[in-house]
């Protein structure tokens, strides 16, 4: 019996390590570069590994880092048991009552304060703001007066 049809022989090489050419690029460690982040292209998925635990933010864009303005709190009760060392740091004036300058702080309602403060700072709470006034003294919010000068 005579073939017909002569089997490829691409088709024995199948699974073949040598297959589709025995050159180096084809072979083990050939084209994936040396050492380092040479080889890390597109498809170095060889190197992710190293990348992602060494140098993460190696791939993908690098966007824009918005950073919060962390603004400093301070309590009302904290006010009134420091107004002696707000005076000696230079914060806070002593006249008829306390004017304490508070740049960039936020004035929380914790706490109980008894001497009449005037207190300038960036922003109050609702409960800062009433235990202040009902003390007898005077809250100024320095954000809304900037605004006011401003216009």
């Amino acid at each position: 019996m005579v073939k017909l049809k002569k089997r490829k022989k691409s088709s024995r090489n199948r699974g073949n390590t040598s297959f589709r050419g025995a050159r180096k690029k084809a072979r083990g460690k050939g084209h994936k570069g040396g050492k380092g982040m040479s080889g890390s292209g597109k498809r170095a998925d060889q190197k992710k590994t190293y990348i992602f635990r060494y140098k993460h933010p190696y791939f993908g864009r690098a966007g824009r880092k918005r950073t919060r303005k962390r603004e400093n709190k301070i309590n009302v009760g904290t006010i009134n048991d420091n107004l002696e060392n707000f005076v000696n740091n230079g914060r806070a004036e002593k006249g008829k009552g306390y004017k304490i300058i508070l740049k960039d702080y936020k004035v929380l309602g914790n706490g109980e304060i008894e001497k009449s403060v005037e207190v300038h700072a960036s922003s109050f709470s609702k409960l800062a703001k009433e235990k202040i006034e009902k003390a007898g003294g005077k809250a100024v919010d320095l954000r809304s007066s900037n605004k006011k000068s401003e216009k």
